[in-house]
């Protein structure tokens, strides 16, 4: 069974019970966020990419107006819900000044009870040694565990939105070892490059070649 949906395209991914905060700006946005505050529904943002509109998206709750400025923009906290399905995609629609369109829902990700593969955790927490930076990895029951690392590990906009189309948590977790396996070299480089500039001008205790 299809929808109408409010549609906000973006140039991002949003998973699933993600939380997002917006800056909202534009004259058509405004529209939207008023309307879907008044009537008390919600809005898809579809992901946008490579110049093209991709077929899905996510159902976002506003969940908050943080801030309204005096020429109308606003900062609000949403939520991802659940991914759809572009069928039929009218911009603007009818009267408003956004985008709309039917969509219809794909089965929900109920598997966020999944074991986290320990060779996904080992990489990710080898990955940010490399990187010297602290990520907080707790659990989280309502996100699966790729949902909640997908952003921090270096994904594209494209491998984030092939992530969100993939309804298993064990192969979504397996895509992100692949991932994680390809970039690792190349990260490691650029820590050894940053390491060696660091050193340049300082005195250097050099170990003797033995020739």
């Amino acid at each position: 069974m299809s929808t109408f949906l409010p549609l906000f395209p973006l140039n991002l991914v949003v998973f699933p019970h993600e939380n997002l905060n917006l800056h909202i700006f534009e004259p058509r946005y405004r529209q939207l966020i008023k309307d879907s505050v008044d009537e008390n529904t919600t809005f898809g943002i579809p992901t946008f990419a490579n110049s093209k509109l991709k077929g899905y998206g996510t159902e976002m709750k506003i969940l908050s107006i943080e801030k309204q400025y005096a020429d109308g923009r606003m900062d609000i906290k949403t939520r991802g819900i659940r991914v759809f399905r572009i069928i039929d995609f009218q911009n603007p629609f009818r009267s408003k000044l956004y985008a709309g369109g039917e969509v219809e829902w794909i089965e929900e990700m109920n598997d966020f009870d999944e074991e986290i593969n320990p060779e996904l955790l080992r990489l990710v927490q080898k990955l940010y040694d490399i990187m010297k930076v602290n990520v907080n990895l707790d659990q989280n029951d309502t996100q699966p565990f790729s949902f909640r690392i997908a952003h921090k590990i270096g994904l594209s906009v494209t491998e984030e939105y092939e992530l969100l189309l993939m309804s298993n948590e064990e192969k979504r977790q397996l895509r992100l070892i692949e991932h994680i396996y390809k970039i690792m070299p190349t990260l490691i480089e650029i820590e050894r490059t940053k390491d060696r500039i660091k050193m340049n001008g300082h005195f250097k205790n050099l170990d003797p070649l033995d020739l």
